[in-house]
């Protein structure tokens, strides 16, 4: 059982995290080891040539390995990506996205995951990522936020 639920995670980022808010994204579903994140893609997103652009997927995948991280070790606002690989496979199209991810190593100073990304209406992946965080150290006394 996860540590943290969709809700939770979704609080957290309001509260903790408001800078991502332009990205609407939903927690869909999460587990002990993976996740599924959504989000409507807007013009913001989009570059020339109507598609989405890569730096919108790359923090797509970015947070949904945040998030999926926090579900397993609690609210631990300062972990930190270390490693982000992506691979663009196809033209997403415009419209709605998703990651689907599961943790690949959960250790006491880093994680990682692999990520799919996909476009809504697209039965193939848009993009394979994988990622590394790093966890801080635990002080005496920290609560993680």
């Amino acid at each position: 059982m996860p540590v943290m639920t969709a809700e939770m995670l979704e609080a957290f980022n309001r509260e903790q995290f408001p800078q991502i808010d332009h990205m609407g994204l939903k927690v869909d579903h999460v587990d002990d080891t993976s996740i599924r994140v959504s989000m409507s893609v807007q013009d913001m997103h989009l570059r020339p040539g109507g598609t989405v652009s890569g730096p919108t997927m790359m923090q797509l995948a970015d947070a949904a390995m945040y998030l999926l991280l926090l579900a397993q070790i609690g609210p631990v606002a300062l972990a930190v990506t270390t490693n982000l690989n992506i691979n663009f496979l196809r033209k997403p199209e415009p419209g709605g996205m998703y990651a689907e991810g599961r943790l690949l190593k959960l250790g006491k100073t880093l994680a990682i995951g692999e990520f799919s990304l996909y476009s809504e209406g697209l039965e193939d992946p848009v993009a394979h990522v994988t990622t590394t965080y790093s966890i801080p150290p635990k002080r005496d006394g920290q609560t993680g936020v």
